[in-house]
């Protein structure tokens, strides 16, 4: 698997407009899908909830019945698309993008021509994150909050 993590930021103004012309860009068999930044731990983060969403299809042990659906619940460490989407979904207005590509040919051209480069929205905004997440100071004190995610993410699995 060839796996890309970019950082974006842009004006969604149609949710279903922008998924779309995102469709429109891929080719069969590619994965191109788009995340709430705001909701990123960082690329660690992220390349463990792809991860984990491809086990868990290799396993039959998946809870959504598409990939892509898939990889936003690992990520969000949820069982429920509907919160998974809350959290890491798009939403119209302007945002911080966290765009996964998957097995994909260069892209950044084309995603440069709807949004803005800017890897600095995979930089995790702690408070911002603590919020989204219900993260405790407590847990904090332990680990830094990539890996309270990473290891809520493990746990989906272990918990199935």
């Amino acid at each position: 698997m060839d796996l890309q993590i970019l950082g974006f930021k842009g004006e969604i103004s149609s949710v279903s407009e922008t998924l779309s012309q995102i469709n429109s860009i891929k080719k069969d068999g590619e994965i191109i899908q788009l995340l709430n930044a705001d909701a990123v731990a960082g690329v660690r983060h992220i390349q463990h909830g792809v991860n984990q969403a491809f086990l868990a299809f290799d396993r039959n042990q998946n809870l959504a019945k598409d990939l892509s659906v898939e990889i936003c619940l690992r990520c969000s460490a949820q069982r429920q698309i509907s919160r998974a989407f809350d959290l890491l979904g798009l939403k119209e207005g302007y945002m911080n993008l966290c765009i996964i590509l998957i097995d994909c040919d260069d892209y950044f051209s084309e995603l440069s021509s709807l949004f803005n480069s800017d890897e600095s929205v995979l930089s995790p905004d702690v408070d911002k994150l603590k919020d989204i997440y219900s993260i405790s100071d407590e847990e904090l004190e332990i680990m830094d909050v990539e890996d309270i995610l990473i290891d809520r993410i493990s746990k989906l699995v272990a918990d199935y």
